[in-house]
């Protein structure tokens, strides 16, 4: 099936129109009109070959929102008509110990939506910067029909990826939870934190984003880089999520948790953080990290999202300012995430 995207074809050129082939329907197939994909910082960073082993042309986009165009014989899932969603993934070996409990994203043969081998063209897989996709069922998730199809969107990736370490570390109602970092994941783990009952406190360096913390449902506001509003939350903390994935001082909030208490990182920064190894010892405190979540758990996470009537704060941009909203991203001028209105494509 020919479809229309976008594509760099290097890590120094621009994205720009590129036609590209979709494979036939399988049986257990479904083909999805995309109506929505999310721009995450992901794209990016593969798009300009910063993590390296990037593949071209390439076509990012995994936080997919469309409507289901045809299914195969053998799919039970989902019908003709349905709103779907993709993530990050779209397959895995099924087999594995991680597969088996749910979590496909630990698998070592996972396919990722973009840049992976893709055993069905022998090429690489194409993700959501395009009018049309081919999944397996069971790569595919139901959207709740009253969520912002756009601002859905980032939930496959942005929202999966903060919602994933709360539930395992069981954050609940009455638990006091800290944010390091207000961007695209930050927003999200504000959200979702409120959602599951817990006090939350907000970790930024930017006085702009003071009055913003506090819409999305932040309960306090601390200046990270004020000495004595940082020492008033120390040994207060059951769970912090960091979110920064530029260098920073990991100690100064290991120490803010209270004793067995768990910060998990999620923002990647590009040099190892300095560890003081006495910020775990004494208090029995733990630094872990998370990816994303399984498929399962994604579905879980937007049926939460569903009933508590969570989304993105997005900025919808037409398919041709892509370079310029990257531009954007790299300065963090947007409030949270922009979304692609796939619609500009034609």
């Amino acid at each position: 099936m020919k479809t229309n995207a976008y594509a760099a074809q290097t890590a120094t050129t621009p994205l720009a129109p590129f036609d590209l082939q979709r494979r036939e329907i399988g049986q257990h197939d479904v083909a999805i009109e995309i109506l929505y994909c999310g721009v995450c910082h992901s794209d990016l960073h593969t798009v300009r070959g910063e993590w390296g082993g990037s593949t071209y042309p390439c076509v990012p986009g995994h936080e997919i929102v469309g409507r289901a165009t045809a299914v195969g014989a053998h799919v039970q899932k989902f019908k003709v008509g349905d709103t779907v969603g993709v993530g990050c993934m779209v397959d895995s070996c099924r087999t594995c110990a991680n597969c088996q409990e749910d979590l496909e994203q630990f698998c070592d043969a996972t396919v990722f939506t973009y840049n992976s081998p893709d055993k069905h063209t022998n090429g690489i897989t194409y993700g959501g910067y395009s009018d049309r996709i081919v999944v397996d069922e069971a790569f595919v998730l139901k959207v709740p029909p009253n969520l912002d199809l756009a601002a859905t969107a980032p939930l496959l990736c942005a929202g999966i990826t903060t919602y994933s370490p709360m539930r395992h570390h069981n954050v609940t109602k009455g638990q006091k939870v800290g944010v390091v970092g207000l961007g695209g994941l930050g927003h999200m783990g504000v959200k979702i934190a409120k959602a599951l009952g817990a006090h939350v406190v907000v970790f930024t360096t930017s006085s702009n984003k003071v009055e913003d913390a506090i819409r999305l449902g932040a309960d306090e506001v601390v200046n990270s880089k004020n000495a004595d509003e940082m020492q008033q939350q120390l040994k207060s903390f059951d769970f912090i999520l960091d979110t920064v994935s530029a260098q920073h001082d990991i100690n100064a909030y290991l120490l803010l948790l209270k004793r067995d208490g768990n910060l998990t990182q999620v923002g990647v920064p590009p040099e190892p953080l300095s560890l003081n190894v006495g910020s775990l010892v004494f208090g029995r405190r733990s630094l872990s990290g998370s990816l994303i979540g399984g498929i399962k758990e994604t579905q879980e996470m937007l049926d939460f999202c569903g009933q508590h009537n969570i989304t993105a704060d997005i900025e919808l941009i037409p398919i041709q300012k892509i370079n310029e909203a990257y531009d954007r991203l790299v300065k963090s001028d947007v409030k949270y995430r922009f979304v692609i209105d796939m619609a500009s494509l034609q």
